[in-house]
Parts: structure tokens; C-alpha cells; sequence
């Protein structure tokens, strides 16, 4: 009986190290994919951008209603790339991994260059980012959302 409860013990402990061990991996993909999203933003590519997304992916906008799937977020992202060059330095506060799902809690700072001529754009802020890990076996942005540390203007 001991033996047998040994034993049991044995496959439970080549269980949880296995599955820790695959967990681990996970844990580092899913982080690279956070500099995989900040290097497409930075490419200020339409595509690389939109091929981080998931097909539903929604995007939170300070001052804008929510914009829902891929195709909605393509006119959105290619009116920005127009209007900016843009370069977004994120930096992570927060990272945790869970199955096909993760979520990263970061700060951010932008420097938008207006295309047409004129005064580059500063600002700071807070954001949150939830990645799924989808059939592709590639981590992607299934939801976006920032906020600016400034209090928004009177209009």
C-alpha cells in the first residue's frame, strides 16, 4: 500500500514538473509577445500591426467608444499611421500567464510626428493588454486599452 501511494505520489510530482515545465515556455512566448506588438506599432506598418490582433480584438481609446474586430480596427489604424508616424516605448508593470490567456498591465510613452508638418505629439499613460494564444501556436492581442495621464481637456 505504501509503495502504491509512493508511486502515486511519483507520477502527481512528473505531473506538475512537466506541466510547470510547459508553462514556462508559454510564460516566455507570451512575453516576447509583447515586444513583437511594440516593435509592429513602431514599424508604423498597417499590416505587421493588424497581424498582431486577434479577429476580435477590441481596442479602448481614451475619448472613443470601443472599436470591435479586426476589420473595424483597420480604418482606425490606418487613419492614425496617415496622420503619424508614431513610436511607442511600453514598459511592462505587470505580466501574468494563464493557459491560452495573458494580460500585461504597462505604461506607456508616444511620440506622434504629424505627417503633414507641425508639432510633435507627446504623451504618457497606463494601459492594459490581453493576449489569448490562438491555433496559430502565436500569442496575439485579443484586447487593448489605455489611458492618458492627463486630465483631458474642457471642450
Amino acid at each position: 500500500r505504501m509503495r502504491t501511494v509512493l508511486a502515486l505520489l511519483s507520477v502527481v510530482a512528473l505531473c506538475v514538473a512537466c506541466s510547470a515545465m510547459g508553462s514556462h515556455s508559454d510564460d516566455a512566448s507570451a512575453h516576447r509577445a509583447h515586444e513583437a506588438y511594440v516593435t509592429a506599432i513602431n514599424s508604423n506598418d498597417l499590416d505587421a500591426i493588424l497581424g498582431m490582433f486577434t479577429d476580435d480584438v477590441v481596442l479602448l481609446s481614451p475619448g472613443e467608444p470601443p472599436i470591435v474586430g479586426k476589420a473595424a480596427v483597420r480604418p482606425w489604424v490606418d487613419g492614425y499611421l496617415k496622420a503619424f508616424k508614431t513610436h511607442w516605448d511600453k514598459t511592462i508593470s505587470e505580466f501574468v500567464v494563464n493557459g491560452d490567456w495573458a494580460f500585461e498591465r504597462y505604461a506607456w510613452k508616444s511620440t506622434d510626428t504629424p505627417r503633414g508638418g507641425g508639432d510633435v505629439v507627446r504623451d504618457t499613460g497606463w494601459g492594459l493588454l490581453i493576449y489569448h494564444h490562438d491555433a496559430d501556436g502565436k500569442w496575439h492581442v485579443a484586447r487593448d486599452a489605455w489611458g492618458t495621464d492627463h486630465t483631458p481637456s474642457a471642450k
